[in-house]
């Protein structure tokens, strides 16, 4: 606890010897950072950086927002924080007191970065031999016309459950129509006659016959 103090206590005396050789005030800075926030109203800015230019004298607001340090007059406050654009204030020379507060808002700044393209080769002449190595026999055509084949594909569709995002479409149409027949008895498809039609043409096509 003691190393704290004596670390403070050295750093202000050292503040003091360098505003007594400039003939600068020492000056409480204390204050706020505030931005935006998706209300449109101003919220706290915690982390953002604020220290003196050109030195490495400084804080950073805490949880709220809030920040304190020591400072000379007529120094050069940095607030800097990414994602936010860089504001520079002046610690007025004019002060009355040794204490300045101030509450700065911060406004946030996109970067809009290089476009980047990545590939899976170190360079051409890897790419090269890879192309020239690549297998391209019936084989692999093959396989994937196999797996693509309206069989295979009509028992993943059986097989494979629905997401979160399928199933929960199927339960909002199966209450929107719920919501349509309220008070009154769904139509049975037993006395609709397009139904039925169904039915005799699939009847003459074959299709209720056992498959050997």
């Amino acid at each position: 606890m003691r190393t704290p103090i004596i670390f403070i206590l050295f750093l202000f005396f050292i503040i003091r010897v360098e505003a007594q050789k400039e003939g600068r005030t020492i000056v409480e800075f204390s204050g706020m950072v505030f931005t935006e926030g998706e209300d449109g109203g101003p919220v706290p800015l915690p982390y953002t950086t604020v220290a003196v230019k050109g030195s490495s004298r400084g804080a950073y607001s805490d949880l709220d927002g809030y920040f304190a340090f020591i400072a000379l007059a007529g120094e050069t406050v940095v607030f800097s924080r990414i994602g936010y654009k860089t504001v520079e204030i002046v610690v007025p020379d004019t002060l009355s007191s040794n204490h300045y507060k101030w509450l700065q808002i911060m406004s946030s700044d996109d970067y809009l970065l290089p476009e980047v393209f990545i590939y899976p080769w170190p360079s051409k002449e890897h790419f090269k031999q890879e192309f020239f190595a690549l297998d391209i026999s019936n084989e692999i055509r093959e396989k994937a016309q196999e797996n693509l084949a309206e069989d295979a594909m009509k028992e993943m569709r059986h097989s494979t459950h629905a997401d979160g995002k399928e199933a929960g479409s199927i339960v909002l149409r199966q209450q929107a129509t719920d919501y349509v027949y309220t008070g009154q008895i769904k139509p049975q498809n037993i006395f609709s006659p397009l139904a039925w039609k169904k039915f005799v043409d699939a009847w003459r096509r074959g299709d209720f016959k056992k498959k050997k």
